[in-house]
């Protein structure tokens, strides 16, 4: 092992922050060139916009346009250091993060290692139905997707085309949503005159919800219009169902049998393992339960946000895990650590809810903002606006928004590119990226 000791001042106390989500970047930014040495810890060298990554698999973005370099977004605070590594545990009594062959000291650690797919104890189910959190799953699900039409234009057995066609996302949330609207939209429009042996929008793509109605965090108008615009778009939607079997030839739902090519996990997220690197109590899914200043019990100088923390609202029940409450805490816990080298106290955290959307498709979408209702094209308009407002840097911004443009008015995907296959043979449906 290498004890690793960055060039730091010894007058700075040592802000340690494991994961650039949007948490971690946060807290990042905002303790740029103040009195911290700060060190930003992350297994992949790039920041990553998560809630469009449904449209990198769908063809509609590429990954350049939804991610950005940690070191470049961080190049101008000087007090700020950057390292790849993966971190694997944490030695509390040492006060050291372990990353990989580095042990990496710090007076204050801030623990953003979000959430990963959770199966309900069926992780041997990963394997045929992936989920969506990375750039590898993102292009893996395009991949998939694309080449299962290839296969279905191949394919003269119509049976085995019926189940080439068909595409079972499962989990209602907003995920599972925007991915349904959206593989429904590529069928239907954008491949719809690219083939001809099948057409593709014969593809039959159902989302499967276990609960009775989808989006079960909005109002129940806001579902319902969502359940109608997606069965607009031709998705089937099953209400009250789960999953009881998945294998590489598709799942069951109780006794009936759907054959698919293509199965997209979005129902269910569990935490990191950051609850057993701290040794530190956590709730069902994994996230560390913390103090209203977002500190661990008995340990204030280790701090959890985002994903990774059980964080009481106002009502007593635990924030979502979405990008504007990792935001948020992040954006505070700075505030809180200059107020508290100060030698002033600061007040706890307390999350802004500003509203929630959820995209259907072209010119469909719903919101609640402000207490108001939304849907139809006016939501879409603000669901696009606050998408491109929270992309980091303006390359990006400029990039999906022409995309957005294009695919509007041409009903055309730029990136329908098939990578990563075995050789030139497209019945290689590509392995799943590694976990």
């Amino acid at each position: 092992m290498i004890t690793t000791e960055l060039q730091t001042s010894p007058r700075k106390k040592r802000v340690v922050i494991v994961g650039a989500g949007f948490g971690g970047l946060s807290v990042a930014k905002a303790l740029g060139n103040s009195s911290f040495d700060v060190t930003v810890i992350d297994r992949h060298n790039y920041h990553l916009f998560q809630p469009l990554l449904y449209q990198v698999a769908t063809a509609g973005l590429s990954p350049a346009d939804i991610a950005s370099p940690i070191r470049s977004i961080l190049s101008g605070y000087k007090n700020t250091h950057v390292v790849l590594a993966d971190v694997t545990g944490i030695r509390v009594d040492e006060k050291t993060v372990i990353a990989e062959d580095r042990h990496i000291p710090y007076d204050i650690l801030i623990v953003a290692t979000g959430a990963q797919h959770a199966y309900f104890g069926h992780d041997d189910w990963a394997a045929h139905a992936p989920g969506l959190k990375r750039v590898d799953d993102a292009t893996y699900l395009r991949r998939r997707i694309l080449v299962a039409f290839e296969r279905a234009e191949a394919e003269p057995d119509i049976d085995k085309q019926r189940g080439l066609l068909n595409f079972v996302v499962v989990g209602g949330g907003p995920t599972g949503v925007e991915m349904a609207g959206a593989i429904a939209e590529l069928a239907r429009k954008a491949l719809a005159a690219d083939f001809r042996k099948i057409d593709p929008r014969d593809a039959r793509v159902i989302l499967v919800q276990g609960l009775p109605k989808i989006l079960p965090s909005f109002p129940p108008a806001l579902s319902d219009r969502a359940r109608e615009d997606l069965e607009r778009l031709g998705v089937e939607v099953r209400l009250n169902q789960t999953v009881t079997q998945c294998d590489v030839n598709g799942v069951a739902l109780g006794k009936e049998r759907i054959a698919a090519a293509t199965v997209v996990w979005a129902a269910g997220v569990m935490a990191s393992p950051a609850g057993s690197w701290l040794g530190v109590e956590t709730d069902g899914v994994g996230r560390v339960k913390v103090n209203p200043d977002l500190s661990v019990p008995g340990q204030p100088e280790i701090f959890v946000i985002g994903d990774t923390s059980h964080c009481a609202g106002v009502s007593g029940a635990p924030l979502p895990g979405v990008a504007p409450v990792a935001k948020q805490q992040g954006e505070y816990l700075a505030r809180l650590l200059k107020a508290r080298s100060l030698g002033k106290d600061y007040a706890p955290f307390r999350y802004r809810d500003f509203g929630m959307m959820a995209t259907i498709g072209r010119k469909s979408a719903v919101a609640q903002l402000w207490g108001v209702h939304f849907d139809g094209p006016l939501a879409w308009l603000l669901w696009s606006a606050a998408h491109v407002y929270y992309l980091i840097g303006f390359r990006n911004r400029l990039a999906v928004m022409m995309n957005w443009m294009w695919n509007y008015f041409t009903f055309e995907r730029g990136t329908r590119l098939i990578t990563g296959l075995s050789g030139s043979r497209v019945q290689d449906m590509g392995r799943p990226p590694p976990m």
